[in-house]
């Protein structure tokens, strides 16, 4: 029996939107993947906790979502496991599911800030990585410093469905059709309507 694959969705998912569902989607059929596993950190380390939904809230946010769709999972795996940093949290799946082929998935806006992470060379060490475009970000993750120190082990768009079973570090960018959902634009305060003179009528 061929080893399960499974990609690694991680993030705040303050709150979850289209943006999510359509990554794993695309990894599902692009990746030749078993499942996509969401991670929902309890508390991103970049980000400021003024703004963020209780973990309960973005949990249930994300598996409202993702349901009806049976190949994504919703974990709270970092929350049971007490890791905070990626690279912690990836080298204790491998420990728990040695046998699992995992493939880290993010969009092109994180490969952009990567280096801003806690070891975060040691994350293309762990596993393969599948990078997704995203609206304006393309460029700059692609001249970005992540990208560059690690350019000679980036693979082609068409070993996409082998990427899991190759061995680390080895990565692929994506040019997928671009989603425009973002979970900042979902939570900035929508304008007020102001009324016309008929309408105050």
């Amino acid at each position: 029996m061929a080893p399960r694959r499974v990609g690694l969705l991680g993030g705040s998912f303050n709150p979850a939107h289209q943006g999510h569902l359509h990554v794993s989607l695309e990894a599902l059929a692009r990746l030749d993947l078993d499942e996509v596993w969401w991670l929902v950190s309890p508390q991103n380390p970049l980000k400021a906790k003024r703004g963020m939904a209780s973990f309960a809230r973005r949990t249930a946010g994300a598996q409202k979502l993702a349901s009806g769709h049976k190949r994504i999972r919703v974990l709270d795996l970092e929350a049971r496991l007490g890791t905070r940093f990626t690279v912690d949290t990836l080298a204790a799946l491998r420990r728990r599911w040695p046998k699992i082929r995992f493939v880290w998935l993010m969009g092109a806006d994180i490969l952009a800030e990567l280096p801003r992470w806690k070891r975060w060379p040691e994350l293309f060490g762990r596993v393969p990585v599948a990078v997704f475009a995203r609206p304006i970000y393309c460029a700059k993750s692609l001249a970005g410093k992540a990208s560059l120190r690690f350019s000679r082990y980036r693979a082609g768009p068409r070993s996409g469905r082998r990427l899991a079973s190759l061995r680390p570090p080895a990565w692929t960018f994506l040019r997928v059709r671009l989603d425009p959902s973002s979970g900042t634009a979902l939570r900035a305060p929508r304008p007020r309507k102001r009324l016309s003179i008929d309408a105050k009528r």
